[in-house]
């Protein structure tokens, strides 16, 4: 799945993603470890992991979609 970074915290690695049916959801920093990412900005597209459906949906990772 794919969306882009709709707002990125760099002190907690936090932040949100807009899918592109337009849902908004929230991840923390355990959706980029592992991922090598340190800093995502605004409007940068993604890969994404999620899992469950509705409101209990999470982002389990996330991937700049050029790397590979």
């Amino acid at each position: 799945m794919q969306a882009t970074v709709s707002a990125f915290d760099a002190a907690s690695s936090s932040g949100s993603v807009l899918l592109d049916d337009g849902v908004e959801l929230d991840f923390d920093a355990t959706a980029l470890a592992g991922s090598g990412l340190r800093l995502l900005r605004a409007g940068q597209r993604v890969r994404l992991e999620t899992s469950g459906e509705g409101a209990g949906r999470k982002v389990l990772a996330l991937q700049i979609l050029t790397l590979f």
